[in-house]
């Protein structure tokens, strides 16, 4: 049955204003040129600019018919998602303060990619920009173990995902990526 007097919810007003939306995904302490390469784009195709971070210490619960996430915490005793995302909020507004964009920030919750590919489903997303993970060991383990945000997304959705360089790429000369 079709409930032709109901209004539409907050996330569907808002996302009606990002359709063909640049989503940048972002982490606290991120090197700028993600935020930057990402605004390059929106102006570039005139486009909104989506800014995300993904809580990975939460997962969805369920969500609303309306789109509405509801989610819980791995840990009870710890609620760092709301102190990264008011980081990357700030570093955001910092960059964006008059550009002329359109742009939001948004948190999310639980895996990265899925999460990334429901925002970019939900807005129809022209294009996806992450950043590549730091360079060192302990990285590796954790994209040995978890995968690629950047590869995943390639493969479960087929909106073009353009991948920045976080760090200055090493030299063709230095045997050892990995300096730590």
């Amino acid at each position: 049955m079709a409930d032709d007097d109901s209004t539409p919810g907050e996330d569907e007003v808002q996302n009606a204003s990002l359709r063909k939306a640049v989503i940048v995904a972002m982490q606290p302490d991120q090197p700028p040129r993600v935020l930057a390469t990402g605004i390059q784009y929106a102006k570039l195709m005139d486009a909104p600019l989506v800014v995300v971070h993904v809580d990975v210490s939460r997962f969805v619960t369920y969500e609303d018919p309306d789109g509405y996430v509801h989610s819980a915490p791995i840990d009870l005793n710890v609620d760092v998602g709301a102190v990264e995302f008011e980081d990357v909020r700030r570093a955001a507004e910092h960059e964006l303060n008059g550009s002329g964009l359109t742009w939001t920030a948004r948190q999310l919750v639980g895996d990265p990619a899925l999460a990334i590919k429901q925002l970019g489903n939900a807005v129809d997303a022209q294009l996806i920009v992450v950043g590549t993970r730091k360079r060192g060991l302990g990285e590796s383990i954790r994209e040995f173990f978890t995968g690629s945000v950047a590869a995943r997304l390639s493969h479960r959705q087929s909106r073009p995902v353009l991948v920045v360089p976080l760090e200055e790429p090493v030299p063709d000369e230095q045997k050892d990526i990995w300096t730590e």
